[in-house]
């Protein structure tokens, strides 16, 4: 890690990435942000105990097939790249940042000219990010139009990971599959190894 002032950590949703991101930055004494921060694309569909789904998330979600959804994201990432490449500039010369968020697209992140950086992605199998999304919203307990858009959730997540990996393996890219009992200190020790 020698050098490094920046570590990207990509992947799709539920793969572990601001979790994993918080503890490399706390072992490195950098700051940690996540690119929903810098815009945020239509998020999770499912309730919590502070947030309702908002009308125009729940809409997005119910109208659009899987291939749209893709394209939408896909599309709001590349405008929102011109901020990354910011922010990454920023800190390459500066202070240390891990950057976190599915917004790090493998091949933008591999034409970035900025000294002193590095970057993995996480990936997980689909059973995992299922029972972590199904988790998250209360699978269990939510009503038949909620779980349709947490499966439609599910299925953007499962198609991303699988364009995302065909573009880290092509460009020979470093990944770290989370898997199912790996904690949280074992994919930080994965992600430093791999970023170094």
């Amino acid at each position: 890690m020698r050098g490094v002032r920046v570590v990207m950590i990509g992947g799709t949703s539920n793969t572990g990435k601001s979790t994993v991101a918080g503890a490399v930055a706390e072992r490195l004494g950098f700051t940690h942000r996540s690119t929903d921060l810098l815009a945020r694309h239509p998020g999770r569909p499912w309730r919590t105990p502070e947030r309702e789904v908002p009308p125009h998330v729940a809409e997005h979600y119910a109208t659009l097939g899987v291939d749209e959804l893709i394209d939408s994201v896909l599309a709001h990432y590349e405008r929102l790249w011109p901020r990354v490449e910011e922010l990454v500039g920023a800190h390459a010369a500066g202070p240390g940042l891990v950057l976190e968020g599915s917004a790090l697209w493998p091949e933008r992140v591999a034409a970035l000219d900025a000294p002193h950086t590095a970057a993995v992605w996480l990936t997980a199998g689909e059973d995992v990010v299922r029972a972590r999304i199904r988790a998250g919203g209360r699978y269990d307990e939510a009503s038949e139009a909620e779980r349709a858009l947490m499966d439609k959730f599910l299925a953007r997540s499962v198609r991303y990971q699988e364009l995302m990996v065909e573009t880290v393996d092509r460009l020979g890219l470093p990944r770290v599959d989370v898997g199912h009992d790996m904690t949280v200190s074992e994919v930080a020790d994965a992600v430093l190894a791999q970023a170094s």
